[in-house]
């Protein structure tokens, strides 16, 4: 055992005898160890060699429940409370709790603003900002006076019109496909050929050769 560690054990029967009558209720020795270990650097042998010790000596009294033993404080060294007294502590203790949940309550409310504000800009990046927008909103105020300034502009009956031989054109292409198509599934019937034989020595090319798609109606 390190010196430390002796020492330390050396001092657990006085280190548990105040933590006990500070406490006041009864605890197991491992809810002793738990709670005092990093404190003081306690083991837990020696916490259960000082509550056996204390126990023996009348120090503080021990309960056995089944295989577990509870240790608390003689309560014998305390005055008698009366029920006045009780009364009193109940109500501090109501009064206690409201302040405590008042206090969580505000910590909650601080914890949010300064979560907003934390991710809130600062001033020279807010600045920053304010500059770039002004700079992209210059940019697109000329390029609308341009646009508005142009001499060029389609009119709604020249787009119109523009629309529709698009799909003229495109019916006219659908049509002569199709005829393409069956004229040539027709010559094919009686070809000795294949397919594809038979378009390289004709010299047709299709859309498909050239990665062109028929627009949908």
């Amino acid at each position: 055992m390190s010196k430390s560690r002796a020492e330390a054990a050396a001092g657990a029967p006085g280190i548990i005898l105040r933590y006990l009558q500070e406490q006041n209720r009864p605890y197991s020795a491992q809810d002793v160890f738990g709670n005092l270990q990093k404190e003081h650097g306690l083991g837990k042998a020696a916490v259960v060699k000082a509550l056996d010790q204390l126990a023996q000596q009348g120090k503080i009294k021990e309960k056995t429940y089944g295989k577990q033993k509870i240790y608390f404080a003689d309560q014998d060294q305390f005055d008698t409370v009366s029920d006045a007294d009780l009364h009193s502590l109940d109500a501090k203790i109501v009064a206690l709790t409201a302040k405590v949940q008042s206090l969580q309550q505000s910590c909650r409310h601080m914890e949010a603003e300064l979560k907003e504000l934390t991710s809130a800009l600062t001033t020279p990046e807010m600045q920053k900002e304010i500059q770039e927008l002004k700079q992209e909103c210059a940019q697109y105020t000329e390029r609308l006076q341009n646009i508005k300034a142009a001499t060029n502009h389609v009119t709604p009956e020249e787009k119109e019109q523009v629309y529709r031989e698009r799909q003229k054109y495109c019916k006219e292409w659908r049509k002569r496909k199709r005829l393409t198509t069956e004229l040539c599934d027709a010559i094919l019937e009686g070809y000795p050929k294949s397919k594809k034989q038979f378009f390289e020595e004709v010299g047709i090319e299709t859309d498909e050769d050239h990665n062109v798609k028929l627009p949908d109606p």
